[in-house]
């Protein structure tokens, strides 16, 4: 069985087109990095994460996320995109689980209910933020 540490999915990076945050941040560890972009702070402080809990990590906000909130339509002028493992393979005896990587825009993630998320064995592991979109939205 393989075990991740809980740092592993901790981590900022990016390339020319785009940032890809890890889903284990809390919004508060996120806040009080060097490495995110002020203009994505703002944006989480004064529109995302306005009215949960700092605490809360991305995968559980994105996970339980609904198409009615305000937060929602804010992910989505952004464009977000959403790394996530989906069990390929249900669990046989004696046979490991087997994981395949899908990108899910944030309108097709959030239309999935988390039973139908747990059921495919979703697991949110990566933000992708492009920075163009975030260069236009406006504060």
């Amino acid at each position: 069985m393989l075990v991740h540490n809980e740092e592993d999915f901790k981590y900022i990076m990016q390339d020319f087109e785009k940032y890809y945050i890890g889903a284990r941040y809390s919004y508060d560890e996120l806040m009080s990095s060097n490495f995110v972009p002020f203009k994505l702070k703002t944006i989480i402080e004064k529109y995302i994460a306005k009215d949960i809990d700092k605490s809360v990590t991305l995968e559980s906000h994105f996970y339980f996320m609904t198409d009615e909130g305000f937060d929602y339509r804010v992910c989505r002028q952004l464009r977000l995109r959403l790394r996530c493992s989906v069990l390929a393979s249900p669990h046989v005896d004696g046979v490991e689980d087997k994981y395949t990587e899908k990108i899910y825009p944030i309108d097709k993630l959030v239309k999935l209910s988390s039973q139908d998320k747990m059921d495919k064995g979703l697991v949110i592991r990566e933000l992708i933020i492009g920075k163009l979109s975030l260069l236009m939205f406006q504060v």
